[in-house]
């Protein structure tokens, strides 16, 4: 009995330090690598910009594909060589300097729903801040996406269903650089189904951005530009 009971003492542990694991989020590194002795490591991003928010049933954007799509709305002030975005869900307990906050955030914080993240990174034809009020107008073209990444933490589930993409700036190509100009992050599943629960998401570059602007809408987008 008393080696049963060490038994599941240390499933329970081993459980917990699981958990544990699964919220704790790691710097977030940039494509360009640095050899540090015997181990080749990822700068991280010198500008990184989060938000908090929650997605709920039937409160979808659009329907893609049959899959359910939510979008947060970004605004790049300047030219930038690359990219980062990463989501993961559930955001409890996850830590983060100066957060956005979405509206419905804090009153579902210690909700217990996640969802599978899968996400795109979007560029519209919108360049100037002007134009941004004729944001429903706009033609959007996804530069980037990404279902499963390994350099996320796990949900609690323990499946490696969080998300992360890196997006250099191509060059001489106008459809795929990265201009200033308004973008978008879409957010579903992978596969067809709900989309609820909490989620962190971050975009990161590797040079500093100063006037990134996130938000759920593009009212709220533009009420924290003024």
């Amino acid at each position: 009995m008393k080696t049963l009971k060490v038994s599941v003492f240390a499933v329970v542990a081993l459980l917990t330090i699981s958990n544990i694991n699964a919220q704790k989020l790691k710097s977030f590194g940039s494509s360009i690598e640095k050899k540090i002795g015997p181990v080749t490591k990822k700068i991280p991003y010198t500008d990184v910009v989060s938000y908090l928010g929650h997605a709920a049933l039937n409160t979808e954007d659009e329907v893609r594909d049959g899959k359910k799509f939510y979008y947060i709305y970004v605004w790049i002030p300047a030219v930038a060589p690359e990219l980062g975005l990463r989501m993961m869900s559930p955001a409890k307990k996850v830590k983060v300097k100066n957060p956005i906050k979405g509206k419905t955030y804090d009153a579902n914080a210690d909700g217990k729903d996640y969802f599978d993240t899968y996400i795109t990174l979007e560029r519209s034809d919108i360049f100037a801040k002007e134009n941004i009020k004729n944001a429903a107008n706009a033609s959007w073209h996804t530069l980037a996406k990404n279902d499963d990444s390994g350099e996320m933490p796990k949900q609690p589930s323990g499946s490696s269903y969080n998300s992360l993409l890196r997006y250099k700036s191509e060059v001489g190509d106008p459809v795929k650089a990265l201009t200033r100009g308004l973008y978008r992050i879409g957010f579903t599943t992978y596969k067809k189904g709900e989309v609820k629960g909490t989620f962190l998401a971050q975009i990161g570059s590797p040079i500093k951005l100063p006037g990134v602007v996130m938000a759920k809408t593009i009212d709220e987008l533009l009420a924290q530009m003024k």
